[in-house]
């Protein structure tokens, strides 16, 4: 089988080159640049992903392998699909989830069905920590091993028919193996450190980086009796549920409730008021039609949150309203709502309002 490998120069794609490597597969190194870093900049603190710094790391390895290695460079795609997509929606008082978007847009669904067209590629491997399986006739994404490194919930929204183009390599193993792996065969990247979660902040927090882009946008911060406490000077530094620097003071411990971009509003209020018992989703990916779903359906909110189960999902003319048997704390519109059945993805979608 010809396989393409997404190496972003870490020691988790590398490991997956390797594997596939001695698996007997025709492999190839495929690396995208996303990112122009100033030369005063240093990609080692910043930990920043498909940089110039990790294409060099990608090449290495690919050397050191015996695989060739080639580099897209697609920073306009990255930052037309996936940047002016995070800048906009947190503008609108949303907080995105980018790596999901990336994703399906760019480096995972995208990237394979192009590398399928222009190279006759048969899958693309990634150095996620997720599994495939056949569940219900169907190829599923399912929870990794390594739970407490699974990434299945950043896969929600690719593509039902991309998943067919897919392998997960390191689906079976531990974080530690891995970095055992890239030891016993001295990869150059064995002792590298992992890439931040948002790759193209550089250091900054999501409100610093809008704030570059947007300008600043002051507005009030406001009870939900509508008595007006302070104000702010940008929505897009606050998300649903945040306690910590409102900047203002109260005589209980005060929580964004809202964000109301219409009138460049946050809504605060107290801890109660942030636990909801249904949301509405949108952009729907279902990779298993809702009718095979079966009665134990979880879903999980943002990440690293816990799973609630569904009481009822239906299909509305605008999405679908999701109901939940017990009330969830902080659903924050802009993010993924992922559905498991027990380890199983079955899809996802991102929430539109609650």
């Amino acid at each position: 089988m010809r396989v393409a490998v997404g190496m972003s120069g870490g020691v988790d794609s590398s490991v997956s080159a390797l594997l596939l490597k001695m698996a007997g597969h025709e492999v190839i190194g495929v690396t995208l640049r996303f990112h122009t870093i100033p030369e005063s900049c240093s990609t080692d603190d910043l930990r920043v992903c498909c940089s110039p710094e990790d294409v060099k790391d990608a090449a290495k390895v690919s050397e050191k392998l015996g695989i060739p290695h080639i580099t897209f460079d697609w920073e306009r795609i990255f930052k037309e699909r996936v940047i002016d997509y995070f800048v906009q929606e947190y503008a609108e008082g949303k907080t995105p989830n980018p790596c999901a978007i990336c994703n399906r847009d760019v480096k995972t669904g995208f990237l394979a069905r192009y590398l399928r067209e222009v190279a006759q590629v048969d899958r693309l491997a990634t150095g996620h920590y997720a599994r495939l399986v056949e569940y219900k006739g169907k190829r599923l994404i399912a929870r990794a091993k390594d739970k407490s490194k699974d990434q299945s919930y950043f896969l929600a929204l690719v593509r039902k028919k991309d998943l067919e183009l897919l392998e997960f390599p390191l689906g079976d193993l531990t974080k530690e193996q891995v970095r055992r792996i890239a030891v016993e065969y001295s990869l150059p990247v064995a002792q590298k450190r992992d890439s931040q979660e948002v790759c193209f902040l550089m250091g900054k927090k999501p409100g610093e980086f809008i704030k570059e882009r947007v300008g600043e946008a002051s507005g009030y911060i406001k009870h939900v009796s509508g008595r007006v406490l302070g104000t702010h000077t940008g929505i897009y530094n606050f998300t649903i549920g945040q306690r910590r620097g409102l900047g203002v003071s109260y005589h209980e411990p005060l929580y964004v409730v809202d964000i109301d971009a219409q009138t460049n509003t946050v809504i605060v209020g107290s801890e109660e008021l942030i636990y909801k018992s249904s949301l509405k989703l949108k952009d729907i990916n279902f990779h298993l039609h809702i009718d095979k779903w079966g009665k134990d359906v979880y879903a999980v909110v943002r990440y690293r949150t816990q799973a609630v189960k569904v009481k009822d999902i239906k299909e509305t003319k605008d999405g679908f309203v999701v109901e939940f048997e017990t009330p969830v704390r902080g659903i924050t519109p802009g993010q993924v709502c992922a559905f498991y059945e027990g380890d199983v993805l079955l899809g996802g979608g991102i929430i539109a309002q609650v």
